[in-house]
């Protein structure tokens, strides 16, 4: 009888016997002013609309004077001027299980496949209290991601964040379906915020695949959704790594891209009345991009979350304040450089200009020396590369660009990957020995048919 009784207690104690409203009193593009209801920032308030019986989510972003500050999930048509405005008592969360692999859902949870509802076994909220960093294992495990340049000169680990730093139509949404397809993890978390509409089925019927699928959760917010859902869709994202990652799990989380984010997080900043700063870009931007990031890592549960954050770089210019940010908060940057995109070089990755924080720790002391060598190779070419190009150089004038030329083509050859070949690391590092091995023979013997 007791425990018959318990169902009811709790559902008492859960119950809100008086509801708290509020009246839209001001509407100005999408941030929408209300005096009252009684809510802490980030709740979520439903509001009455004069076009039927429908409501709409919204989510208090801010507070302003006596009045309430915002900002909804969906299209503001259907709002007038005293439009009812109810607290719900809930904060932003989205439901987890393993039910939502192989699904492509929105920033709520909702299947955007023309399937059933995934069936989740429980909630996690959006924002969750981030880990104690004396409580993080160190990264120690090489993570292969198929893509030969980055698995030996740019080598990134299990629970590493990484950025690749990309102008517009260089290659990275391919080259982000190809590590999808085949890095060596238990789960792909794949968000893809701000897109195009028409990309979204793009990338995942061409890049990602139907293997690549199996294995993944896709959560999109396109570009024509209110900003709070495309920031939404970032947190649900990272929430459903995370709930994996607690499991035990070895996950990927990509972020296509974190600067539509900040863009998001930008307009809500405006919206608020934050003053703007470097672009427009509000202080909590600043402030939420580590934040977002920080989340990811390594856990005492076993389980990683190895970030993979596309950074849409604004007119190439790779200073710019996001950029420029996330390159000194994360462990490390891949560039994708258009003058390679432009050749026909893929993946179009910029070695020189990229970096792994990790690199040093998670290779031996052999790895590290060839790796070494290949960059001296590429610099001494890279550096000297008009000159050669004016044909203004003399063979013979400098030993070492000498072997920069000599090397350069079976070096380029090395760095490009059709997009369907995945290499094993292993593989990749007996490469770059034997192009190791045709440097010393080169400098040796000052052979030049020696490639």
């Amino acid at each position: 009888m007791e425990h018959s009784l318990q169902h009811y207690r709790d559902a008492i104690h859960k119950a809100e016997f008086v509801r708290r409203i509020g009246h839209v009193r001001r509407l100005a593009g999408l941030s929408i002013e209300s005096s009252g209801p009684d809510v802490q920032v980030g709740e979520i308030c439903e509001i009455a609309l004069r076009t039927g019986k429908r409501v709409l989510r919204a989510e208090a972003v801010g507070l302003k004077d006596d009045r309430v500050v915002l900002m909804p999930y969906g299209s503001v048509h259907g709002i007038g001027a005293g439009s009812t405005v109810i607290a719900t008592g809930q904060m932003p969360q989205v439901a987890v299980g393993t039910e939502l692999l192989g699904r492509v859902i929105d920033a709520f949870g909702d299947p955007l496949d023309n399937k059933r509802a995934p069936r989740t076994t429980g909630f996690r909220p959006l924002k969750s209290v981030p880990l104690n960093p004396m409580s993080r294992p160190r990264v120690d495990t090489i993570l292969e991601t198929g893509v030969r340049s980055i698995d030996t000169m740019l080598t990134i680990g299990r629970g590493q964040r990484v950025g690749i730093f990309s102008g517009s139509g260089v290659g990275k949404s391919t080259l982000l379906g190809m590590i999808a397809r085949h890095v060596q993890a238990d789960v792909n978390v794949i968000a893809l915020i701000g897109e195009r509409g028409r990309e979204v089925k793009d990338f995942i019927e061409k890049h990602l695949g139907e293997e690549g699928l199996k294995r993944s959760v896709v959560v999109v917010a396109t570009s024509d959704q209110p900003a709070l859902a495309r920031a939404r869709a970032a947190y649900a994202a990272t929430a459903i790594a995370e709930y994996f990652r607690d499991a035990g799990q070895h996950v990927v989380l990509t972020m296509d891209s974190v600067t539509r984010f900040a863009m998001a997080k930008r307009e809500i900043g405006l919206a608020v009345g934050e003053p703007p700063t470097a672009r427009g870009y509000t202080p909590s931007v600043f402030a939420e991009l580590p934040e977002l990031c920080e989340r990811c890592g390594t856990a005492e549960s076993g389980g990683t979350i190895t970030a993979l954050y596309t950074v849409l770089v604004e007119g190439d210019d790779f200073n710019e304040p996001i950029s420029d940010m996330l390159r000194a908060t994360l462990d490390g940057h891949i560039v994708l450089a258009r003058r390679l995109a432009q050749q026909g070089h893929f993946p179009a990755i910029d070695v020189l200009q990229s970096a792994s924080r990790l690199v040093t720790d998670l290779t031996t002391d052999e790895e590290l020396n060839l790796i070494h060598t290949m960059f001296e190779g590429l610099a001494a070419y890279d550096q000297n590369r008009q000159m050669i190009a004016m044909g203004a150089y003399r063979s013979g004038s400098s030993p070492e660009i000498d072997r920069a030329i000599r090397l350069n083509p079976t070096l380029t050859r090395f760095l490009r990957q059709p997009e369907s070949e995945s290499a094993s690391r292993s593989e990749a590092l007996v490469e770059l020995r034997k192009i190791a091995q045709l440097a010393e023979q080169i400098e040796v013997t000052g052979d030049s048919n020696a490639t």
